[in-house]
């Protein structure tokens, strides 16, 4: 496998850029062969972020079909409307790409189930970029946990908030029928990722109620979940509030209490018979893309799989279901 990996980014939104910033700070390990963006504004907005790194932009093919078919890469970065993720990361799995799929990984769990098989049937890597999964404070957490150090899992507390609400409005993260829910499956899928991976169980039951708060998808939620074990989890979703952006989530067990956020970036623990947090020390993240080559070269087992989206979307269809019915507990299917 070469050392510089060519890769092809699909979609130059705002969050593409994000990540393109840090990638060409990578230039040693990859090269961004070609972009595939439709719109001439972001393509412009893209093209600047290349010049203010002092790297020459590379071509833009909006058709994903030629893309394909005439260039030569190694992998996918996929930075697109959920809509379009689940047949974007099949096509270039099945062209013979390894893909990094920008969160959440599709609509719903039926998508989720048809990219496992892809990914079985075309042997490529595929890794869903939730940044808490890929982040070094949520692997040792997960460590931890599983160590049984803090001994049963009893409860899981977690609460996101955001001014997602005013900010998105009337783009495209609030039109259902392409983003595929709102606040919750958008900055809370966040959340509802890294709560699934802390838990490292199956959710069997949710009763959940939501608010759009007059927009066309929801903006606040409250959720409430039962474990495969009977542990218990509440999840607290407002995307309607200050100018803000941030998490709080608090594993208790019966031999100590975890303390993280939806993006990992810091973790404490407060063991038995102390009396507060101690900061749990970790290695500085690798990032969503330096993760991915490092899984790619074989280093450690990919700790985002597309299973990781499936169960994030199991769990968001459950929270839907129970919503519609105001409320009442649904199995999670």
């Amino acid at each position: 496998m070469s050392e510089s990996v060519k890769l092809a980014m699909i979609g130059c939104g705002g969050m593409a850029r994000h990540h393109l910033r840090t990638i060409l700070q990578q230039r040693d390990t990859t090269e961004v062969a070609v972009l595939c963006e439709p719109s001439p504004t972001a393509l412009a907005e893209t093209v600047k972020v290349f010049e203010e790194a002092g790297v020459t932009p590379p071509p833009n093919e909006p058709d994903l079909d030629k893309l394909l078919a005439t260039y030569d890469v190694d992998a996918a970065f996929i930075v697109t409307p959920h809509v379009y993720h689940h047949d974007q990361a099949k096509q270039c799995m099945e062209a013979g790409l390894d893909v990094l799929l920008e969160k959440p990984m599709v609509m719903n769990a039926e998508e989720a189930r048809s990219l496992i098989d892809v990914r079985d049937r075309t042997g490529r890597l595929l890794a869903v970029a939730f940044n808490g999964s890929l982040s070094p404070e949520i692997r040792e957490a997960v460590r931890l946990l599983r160590s049984g150090k803090l001994g049963q899992l009893l409860s899981i507390s977690a609460t996101i908030w955001q001014s997602w609400g005013p900010n998105t409005a009337g783009k495209w993260r609030q039109d259902p029928a392409i983003s595929g829910g709102g606040f919750m499956f958008d900055t809370g899928a966040h959340m509802l990722n890294t709560v699934a991976d802390l838990a490292g169980e199956d959710f069997v039951e949710v009763a959940a109620w939501t608010d759009n708060f007059g927009r066309p998808v929801e903006t606040m939620a409250v959720v409430i979940a039962k474990l495969a074990s009977g542990a218990l989890v509440t999840l607290h979703g407002c995307g309607e509030t200050v100018r803000s952006c941030s998490s709080d989530i608090r594993v208790f067990c019966s031999d100590g209490i975890l303390r993280t956020g939806a993006w990992g970036g810091f973790l404490e623990v407060q063991w038995q018979g102390e009396p507060d947090f101690t900061p749990v020390t970790v290695p500085p993240s690798l990032g969503a893309w330096q993760q991915f080559l490092a899984v790619r070269r074989g280093l450690f087992p990919n700790p985002c799989p597309p299973e990781v989206g499936l169960r994030m979307a199991r769990l968001y269809d459950a929270i839907k279901e129970s919503a519609a019915l105001g409320g009442r507990p649904v199995a999670c299917q």
